[in-house]
């Protein structure tokens, strides 16, 4: 089927040297447009092998041209018909090209092989001998062009090809038999239904090979991009194969790899089972599995396989997932990453953040995507909730009403960790570390995923928060950047909320105008992500009939409180911690970091800053001077301080 196939045949095979002392005469024709052969002068054998021969000629010919070849050596003669599966040339300035013609296996043929190296002197046999056992290396230009043009013919062979089923059954069947094993089955995933289907399957029915993506062996592979080789899979619990019921099919050891597309994302999984009369598959069958993937996911360079309903983020658009991040900073990229690093571990997690910067949405991915992801999720909130509530849900002896117990398998989502009271915290520390309600039977079998607003680690050294529980929740640990630092991620913050509100109220498509959109990103966000969604549902509710929004207020209705707005954190504010700096000077900065912020708000414009701020123009310029005295006598002016200033 493939022209490389028959060029691999060539190259590998024993090609005998052909001399001019041995006085083989060679005469070949070539089969022309009107399917007449006619001869081909200035042809001259180079080699000649079981299974086809390479001549040199000055003429030219496309591969697949058909030849008549005729070969006498003393009294034994042969006449043999191929056709051209190689062509090339050892050195562009060269007038002559080399080519490869395979032929059928004859009898003739292997005749005339014989006694044509019984011919040879010892030196001869010698040095073909020594020519044959060294061919693995690479020992002249000539040899490495012949491999190189090998592996492009090989490739295109490969791309043009492969997706035709018959090549991938031949390939999995080719390594079943290297690799000594039982089955192979290729799955790739189906974004549509969120499952891993079989398309290639040896052995059983592939249409029965379909299951959720973060099942099984192959689940795992898919889901970690990490490759495995086991042995007693039947004795683990954790990659249970329920096929193996279905079929009657019993898996003792498996390999799996995954494949990726031309983007570098894990679209599906090869997997071989049951090495025969072995426990489990060999390191030289793991280097093989390496280039099965790898030709795998050349085939399957262009399979992008999106999806509005697909679960997997690497797989679906962000305006129709239910949990996703939306943001293209570089933080939000590195924050994406740390999902991959951190959704399938069983440790316990603690997520920091301001109040509406996205915690509990961060959890759920982690969730989701994880895989616990099939098992339930549930939330205990501490913050607001009376305290008999909080702990029946967490050491009650009711299965009903403890989640930890509703939950198995699971994961556990505690928010605001730091209102919870130092007894209630030993308490859950112990339940914990001991993986079991205290006083029950009932074990704990959850990933706890812990959040909070507040610095646990200065709660911890003031006495406030439980050393213990801090250092088992914080084993793995995230922080989520208030929107405020991250600005550059507004303009897709709202585009985003923009469509989920038009949908929600019934609405077409509406946009914000480029003044709009330049208000929300100088706006501070207090409230952060929480307080950017209700402003964008207020903008979208107050105008029901415009399409582009381009007011900030709806009568004395504003879309954005800016009275909540603040320049930043008090303590980020430089000499803030520091007590033996005066008060007055204190709040010096304070006004100074006030002052610039709304500066900034009204492009440069003092005078309307000064109008806006209640005071006069004059009382803003001594303000400035003296935060600026202020700065000047503690010695250090920020870089932020003097492009404010200009």
């Amino acid at each position: 089927m493939l022209s490389s196939v028959s060029e691999l045949k060539l190259l590998k095979s024993f090609r005998i040297p052909v001399e001019e002392a041995d006085n083989v005469r060679f005469y070949i024709e070539c089969k022309n447009e009107a399917d007449a052969y006619i001869p081909v002068n200035s042809a001259k054998l180079l080699d000649l092998s079981i299974s086809g021969l390479c001549f040199t000629t000055k003429e030219r010919f496309k591969l697949g041209t058909d030849f008549k070849i005729y070969l006498q050596f003393k009294k034994h003669k042969v006449d043999v018909s191929g056709k051209v599966v190689r062509s090339y040339s050892y050195n562009k300035n060269e007038e002559s090209s080399a080519y490869g013609i395979e032929f059928a296996p004859d009898e003739d043929v292997n005749k005339f092989l014989e006694q044509l190296i019984l011919s040879f002197s010892y030196d001869r046999l010698r040095d073909c001998m020594v020519d044959k056992v060294l061919s693995e290396k690479t020992n002249s230009i000539h040899d490495g062009l012949e491999i190189f043009s090998l592996i492009l013919s090989l490739f295109k062979d490969i791309m043009k090809f492969g997706k035709q089923s018959e090549f991938l059954e031949s390939l999995l069947e080719e390594v079943s038999n290297v690799m000594n094993a039982q089955r192979a089955t290729v799955f790739l995933i189906n974004p549509d239904k969120n499952e891993l289907e079989a398309v290639i399957a040896l052995g059983t029915d592939k249409n029965v090979l379909h299951f959720d993506y973060r099942l099984g062996i192959a689940g795992s592979v898919f889901t970690t991009g990490v490759a495995l080789n086991l042995d007693n899979v039947q004795q683990s619990s954790r990659f249970s194969n329920e096929f193996d019921v279905q079929t009657g099919f019993v898996t003792r050891s498996i390999i799996c790899n995954p494949i990726y597309n031309r983007e570098d994302k894990i679209i599906g999984v090869v997997e071989i089972l049951n090495k025969r009369n072995q426990d489990q598959f060999t390191f030289e069958d793991e280097k093989i599995m390496k280039v099965v993937s790898l030709i795998l996911s050349t085939v399957f360079h262009n399979y992008n396989p999106v999806s509005e309903v697909s679960q997997i983020r690497r797989f679906s658009t962000p305006f129709d997932r239910q949990h996703v991040l939306i943001g293209k900073s570089q933080y939000m990229e590195n924050l994406r990453k740390s999902i991959i690093k951190l959704k399938d571990l069983d440790t316990a997690m603690l997520i920091e953040g301001e109040n509406g910067s996205g915690k509990r949405l961060y959890a759920q991915i982690i969730h989701y995507e994880g895989k616990r992801g099939l098992a339930p999720f549930e939330t205990i909130k501490c913050k607001g909730v009376p305290k008999d509530i909080i702990e029946k849900e967490i050491w009650s002896q009711n299965v009903q009403v403890n989640k930890f117990e509703k939950c198995k398998g699971g994961t556990v989502l505690i928010c605001d960790i730091d209102e919870l009271s130092l007894e209630a915290q030993l308490k859950l520390y112990n339940i914990l570390k001991h993986r079991r309600v205290e006083n029950s039977k009932l074990s704990v079998d959850v990933r706890l995923i812990c959040t909070t607003a507040k610095d646990l680690f200065t709660l911890v050294e003031l006495g406030l928060f439980n050393k213990d529980l801090f250092n088992l929740i914080s084993v793995s640990s995230v922080k989520i950047e208030p929107l405020k630092k991250r600005k550059e991620d507004i303009k897709e913050l709202i585009n985003y909320f923009l469509k989920i509100e038009c949908k929600q109220q019934g609405f077409l498509l509406k946009n914000f105008s480029p003044k709009m959109v330049e208000e929300f990103e100088a706006y501070d966000w207090p409230g952060n992500i929480a307080e950017l969604q209700s402003s964008v549902a207020r903008a979208v509710l107050y105008h029901p009939k415009s399409h582009i929004i381009n007011s900030m207020t709806s009568g004395p209705t504003p879309i954005i409180d800016k009275k909540r707005s603040v320049p930043q954190n008090v303590r980020d504010i430089p000499y803030m911690d520091n007590s033996e700096i005066p008060l007055k000077h204190r709040m010096a900065l304070i006004e100074r970091e006030i002052i610039f912020n709304e500066i900034k708000k009204n492009k440069g414009n003092k005078s309307k800053t000064a109008k806006n701020m209640g005071i006069s123009r004059e009382a803003l310029r001594k303000k400035i001077l003296l935060s600026d005295e202020v700065i000047k006598e503690l010695g250090t002016k920020t870089k932020e301080d003097e492009l404010k200033a200009a």
